[in-house]
Formats: C-alpha cells, structure tokens, sequence
C-alpha cells in the first residue's frame, strides 16, 4: 500500500526511478527485520519512507559527483512535510503524480510506458497489468524491464514536464490513472472484489491532474469518470464481500455528492459533441447515475454512446460492453449476435468477462443449458475468488434445460 509512496519520495532524492524501487524495497526489507523485535510503528508509512530517505541520501553521499544534488536535499530533509500547494501554477509537487510523468517519458514506447507507471505506482503485479492490456504476462515483464534500462541509458531525471513536452506525456498519464481505478474497481485476483486504496488513489491524481490542467477537456472527463464509478463503491458488494449485479444494487447507497462531483466535471470536459474517449465513458457513467432505478435506465443512448466510443477508441471490451447495452436496448437475440461476432478476438481469448456476458445473455433467451456452460467457463477464467463464486453460483441456479 505505501510502495508507490516510498519509491516517489526516493525518486525525488535519487534522480532514477530504478534506483528508487530497489531503495524502497531494501526500506521494506528493514522494516521486516525491525519491527518484530520494536513493534510496528505508529505511523508505518511515515517510517518507511523516512528510512527509504535515509538509504537514498546514503547513496547521493556516496556519489561524488552528486554532491550538489545533496545539498538540496539536505535542505529539503530538514521539513517535515513539504508544502501541500503548488509553489508556482505550473508546477507538480504531488510526488506520485511526479512520478507518474517520469515514467511515462516519451523515451519508452506508450505500452512501456503504462505497464512500468501501473508497477511502480499503482503496484499492480505483472499478471493484474496483463489483464488491463490483454496481453501475455511475459510480454509485460520484458516491457517493464526493457523500461527500467531505457530510463538509466537516457538519463531520465525525476523531473517536472512542462508545456508541449507535458502535453505530450497526457495521453499516457491519462490511461495509467484510469488503469489504476479499474484494478481497484474490480481486482483480477485475490479475496476481495475491489481494492479500494488503488481506487482512492487514482481518485485523487485525477482531482490534482484536473486542477493542474483546467484547459484540457479529457482531464475533466477522466475525473468525472471515476468520481461517478467511485460513487457506487458501497453498493458493489454485500454485508459479506460478495459482489452485488448492477441490476440489484440498492441506488440509495450510491454517494451522491461523488455523483454531483462527477456531473460538474463532465460539464468543464466541453460539448458533448467534441468529447474523447473518458468523457463518453463518463457520459455512460452518467446516464447510470441519473436512473432512480435499473428499469429506469436510457440504454439506448448508453448504446449510442458505445457506438461513438468504438469510433474513438476501438477496442473489443468496448464492443462488448455495446453488445450489453444494445441487448438490453432491443433484446437479448441483438446483444447475442454482437457478443458471437467477438468469439474470434485473439485479445478476448481468456478474457471471462466474454463468456460471462454470453451466459446472461443465453440465459435471458431460455437457453439455461448453454447459459450453465459459459457461467462455468468464466469461473475457470477469472482470478478473483468473489467474481469465481458469483459465477458458479448464477450457473447453479438455472433451471434444468
């Protein structure tokens, strides 16, 4: 949970964001070494990092050739806390979010980019970043590697990006933000649906990137985005954890000020008209929000903005998640010819959420036999133990064929 933190802070020290992982890994080690003879500290994070600082001023003291750098640092240690606001309006000084434009330096192709940003600071493993790209786990092993050695060979500095060459790296920060959300949103493995900390943290890189950039329409639209999702975060699971369908959520628990939140930020992302890729999701996030209940829904300009977010940002997720809302628009039959046109996508290929959709949608056409197949062959996909244990138990309940 602190990781991200510590590596930014020793980023900062340091100048290299390899360096700065092998830092807050050895600050890790020592707190594995420590605290069962002193007991864990009150403020664990603050210790790790503190002890990270220590390593990483060690290093810049061993360098001579740093020793300007180490009298900036000696003065910047002797706070406790840095300034919260920005000492100048263009300026970044949230370390995480600094971190996240470093790694996604135009040195490293925009796949580098995403996979090694999502390892460092949203400490996704490799096989949770495999999911989000729908690649293979050693594709994005070599990617994050290959990154690692492209920012030492360059000499990428922990460094603030200005004017076009900020501009430049949005695109890429922009996705590893939204990544960052959907692992929290919906975990690839583990116990737990969500993981509400990565949420949280994406959250608020998305509010800072907002005020930092007000003229940029996709900012707004991405923060709008994950304002309106983060808004059903309780209503997504029951009293015990397990995940709870769109359809059977209780609307009351929605958070309604993270909703207004979103609405406002989707109105500062620009006309409807000109909107990109986050602000039509947000847009479809939104027609969610403003049903009083599930029945209540406008699938059919959720549908539509699907169809103007293929044009956009083609993808086959998004196909499928048309093939939802154009089912639900003009019948099961429609969204099921959509879904079997997408059998064939390498991409979907171990994808569960592909013959889960089917099974619905099997389900909804009084094909129980089919729709128990497809339920099951998704449980065999997914990672997640909760997501696992919805699906076997939506296959256990269909009535005999």
């Amino acid at each position: 949970m602190e990781s991200a933190r510590i590596i930014a802070a020793a980023a900062r020290i340091v100048r290299d964001v390899g360096i700065a992982e092998e830092i807050a890994q050895d600050a890790l080690v020592a707190a594995l070494e420590q605290w069962p003879r002193t007991g864990v500290p009150d403020r664990p994070g603050a210790w790790l990092t503190a002890a990270a600082k220590n390593r990483a001023v060690d290093l810049v003291r061993r360098r001579e050739t740093y020793a300007r750098k180490l009298a900036e640092v000696g003065r910047e240690l002797t706070e406790e806390t840095y300034d919260p606001e920005p000492s100048g309006p263009g300026d970044i000084d949230d370390d995480l979010l600094r971190l996240i434009f470093t790694s996604c330096h135009p040195v490293l192709s925009a796949e580098a980019r995403a996979a090694l940003t999502l390892r460092l600071v949203g400490g996704l493993r490799t096989d949770e970043i495999a999911r989000a790209f729908l690649v293979p786990e050693p594709t994005v092993a070599q990617r994050i590697v290959r990154a690692k050695r492209s920012l030492a060979k360059a000499g990428v500095e922990f460094e603030v990006p200005y004017g076009e060459e900020r501009a430049a790296r949005l695109g890429s920060v922009l996705e590893v933000i939204y990544l960052i959300f959907n692992e929290g949103y919906a975990a690839t493995a583990g116990d737990d649906l969500l993981r509400p900390a990565l949420c949280e943290d994406a959250l608020r890189l998305a509010r800072v990137l907002a005020g930092l950039m007000p003229e940029e329409g996709e900012v707004h639209g991405l923060a709008a985005l994950l304002e309106i999702q983060a808004s059903r975060t309780a209503a997504r699971t029951g009293p015990d954890g397990e995940p709870v369908l769109l359809s059977a959520q209780n609307r009351g628990r929605w958070n309604r000020l993270l909703i207004r939140r979103g609405f406002a930020a989707l109105e500062r992302a620009g006309r409807g008209a000109d909107f990109g890729p986050y602000a039509l999701q947000a847009a479809i996030a939104a027609c969610h929000a403003r049903a009083v209940t599930y029945e209540e829904t406008d699938w059919r300009t959720i549908a539509a903005l699907y169809a103007r977010l293929a044009a956009v940002a083609p993808s086959p997720v998004v196909e499928l998640n048309r093939a939802v809302a154009v089912s639900m628009a003009d019948g099961p039959a429609a969204g099921l010819a959509l879904v079997d046109a997408l059998a064939a996508e390498p991409a979907l290929a171990h994808y569960h959420l592909l013959p889960s959709v089917r099974g619905d949608l099997l389900s909804r056409l009084g094909r129980p036999a089919e729709a128990r197949a497809e339920f099951e062959r998704a449980a065999s996909l997914t990672r997640n133990t909760r997501e696992r244990a919805l699906l076997l138990d939506r296959a256990r309940t269909l009535p005999p064929a």
